[in-house]
């Protein structure tokens, strides 16, 4: 209906999927990543989850057209099926002979062993892909693990891909399958879009579509709230785009404004738009006005009357004396331990000088370690990479995780009255935390942070040139480079493991130093391989060279 009013060939936002409409965001190509390795690896189960229109099925479509063509592969789309209809189903997929009149589990599970080792004599894979499987019964997964003790003396001889909605790694968490859970070689979680890859969604299916070059029907504005509303699913994205777009087209109007977001939203998603809910917002915060007044009017008029009570001043408060300036140091823990810790009347003041609001936090972690202007506070930690230092939000359940990580650290704390606040957390000393403060390190006992701290932190860290995400098998370019490169210095290497593309062997380093820091070695890069790998290589400041330069900086003044 719209489609030649703006200028398009063909309807943009179809929830069918189409291959020419394939976007893969860094997270989508990491999910497919797994399952190829994870094929690859031969033997045990792959595990795909995602919520409802994150792209599961658009993984599927890739998995399937990048398997090896000695790849035999049985798909089973409808999982509602006991032990012995599903055995009967695979059969069926990989064209295997049995009687159909009477086939029991054992004549069933016989003839796909006698498949399974002619396919392995022949040098053939065989893959079995089982989708919407958080459907599967217990006993139907029960008999799907006993299908992987078709084996050699060297690999399985069936490879099984699960993929389903996150109930099902809820499922797999259940005490009586721990066999199959502990089965599993690859997993994999496809998270929803972020703001960026929202806004970079849209443009490529509008792009595919025809949409003449120079021409925006989609504002930043409306993109921020497509991302709002549908928390960047994106078969939502698409009925919410579909559904904007023909409301712009019948508003006779060039660009989609907040009024049709508002409007589409409400349609598509029984939602109300931003403007309802600030309407609904300010009706609340009206009302709540009125009975402020109306206690305070009752207040008022109990006092009429009443005799004057004489005002007595308060007493003076005594001056404390300012803490002494820290000493330079050139051994930190030497020196650390040797800064006082905070007294007791300043820890019992409203505000200690460690304690900062969030924006200053942030603030004072960027400057300890960027030279420059900080971006827009408000932005740096949107989940977005950026450049040259991008934030990372975690939680720890211990100090010992917090002190872990050896880099400054913003701990997110809330105070006694509820507001948030915030720490500049470098490291331990003498037992104590080492905080920053405009009047220098301070040593505060962590009896006295614990109680305002929930475990939630923020830290700032460089990512490789080009990172945007997750990085794998199927990536190259710079990024890939960076990544070799920084490894090439940890071993002390002139020449690294790759220029350009992700190499065998720059996966099997990769694989190797995540086993040795605890991690999934899965052989793919994500944010918790360059956290540890950047502070090993010398790329991210730890908190000892930052306790190092404060006390300087302190020593110099």
């Amino acid at each position: 209906m719209y489609l030649q009013y703006f200028g398009l060939s063909e309807t943009p936002f179809s929830i069918a999927v189409n291959p020419r409409y394939l976007f893969m965001s860094p997270r989508h190509r990491d999910a497919l990543a797994h399952l190829l390795y994870g094929v690859g690896s031969g033997g045990g189960f792959i595990l795909l989850t995602g919520e409802v229109g994150t792209g599961k099925t658009t993984i599927n479509r890739c998995l399937l057209e990048q398997l090896p063509p000695d790849t035999d592969i049985a798909i089973v789309l409808n999982p509602a099926l006991n032990a012995q209809e599903l055995l009967a189903t695979v059969c069926d997929e990989l064209g295997i002979a049995y009687d159909g009149n009477q086939p029991s589990l054992k004549t069933l599970t016989d003839s796909l062993h006698s498949y399974l080792l002619e396919n392995h004599a022949q040098g053939r894979k065989t893959v079995l892909l089982i989708d919407e499987a958080q459907h599967l019964d217990f006993d139907v997964l029960e008999q799907i693990r006993l299908l992987t003790n078709l084996e050699t003396h060297s690999e399985k001889l069936l490879q099984i891909v699960l993929i389903g909605q996150p109930e099902l790694a809820q499922l797999l968490q259940r005490p009586e399958l721990r066999q199959l859970n502990q089965r599993i070689t690859a997993r994999y979680t496809l998270a929803p879009l972020n703001p960026a890859e929202t806004a970079a969604y849209i443009r490529h299916r509008l792009q595919i579509a025809g949409l003449p070059a120079g021409r925006e029907l989609f504002p930043p504005d409306v993109v921020r709230g497509i991302h709002r509303a549908t928390r960047g699913i994106p078969r939502l994205i698409n009925v919410l785009c579909d559904r904007i777009l023909l409301g712009t087209y019948g508003r006779n109007r060039t660009q989609a404004d907040r009024q049709v977001l508002a409007q589409a939203i409400a349609e598509v998603l029984g939602e109300e738009g931003p403007a309802s809910r600030r309407r609904q917002q300010l009706r609340v915060v009206a009302a709540a006005a009125g009975i402020m007044l109306l206690i305070a009017a009752v207040w008022w008029l109990a006092r009429v009357g009443q005799p004057a009570v004489p005002v007595v001043a308060p007493a003076p408060v005594p001056t404390q004396a300012p803490a002494p300036a820290a000493p330079a140091a050139t051994d930190v823990g030497k020196d650390a331990a040797a800064l006082p810790a905070t007294p007791a009347a300043a820890v019992a003041s409203p505000t200690p000088s460690w304690e900062l609001a969030p924006a200053q936090g942030l603030q004072a972690l960027w400057q300890l370690q960027a030279a420059g202007p900080a971006p827009p506070l408000e932005l740096l930690c949107d989940d977005s990479v950026r450049f040259p230092l991008s934030c990372h939000r975690g939680t720890a359940d211990t100090w010992q995780d917090v002190i872990a990580l050896n880099r400054p650290v913003l701990l997110d704390l809330i105070t006694a009255d509820r507001f948030a606040a915030a720490a500049v957390f470098l490291g331990e000393a003498a037992g104590n935390a080492l905080l920053w403060s405009e009047a220098g390190l301070q040593r505060v006992p962590f009896t006295q942070l614990a109680p305002r701290w929930r475990g939630a932190y923020r830290l700032l860290w460089r990512p490789p040139e080009g990172f945007s995400g997750p990085v794998g098998r199927a990536d190259s370019g710079p990024v890939v480079a960076d990544i070799a490169g920084l490894f090439a210095k940890l071993d002390g290497q002139a020449t690294p493991l790759s220029t350009g593309a992700y190499s065998l062997a720059l996966a099997e380093r990769v694989r190797l130093f995540q086993a040795s820091q605890q991690l999934r070695a899965d052989g793919v890069v994500g944010e918790q391989t360059l956290l540890r790998l950047n502070i090993l290589a010398g790329r991210d400041l730890t908190a000892a060279e930052a306790a190092q330069r404060l006390a300087a900086e302190a020593a110099g003044q």
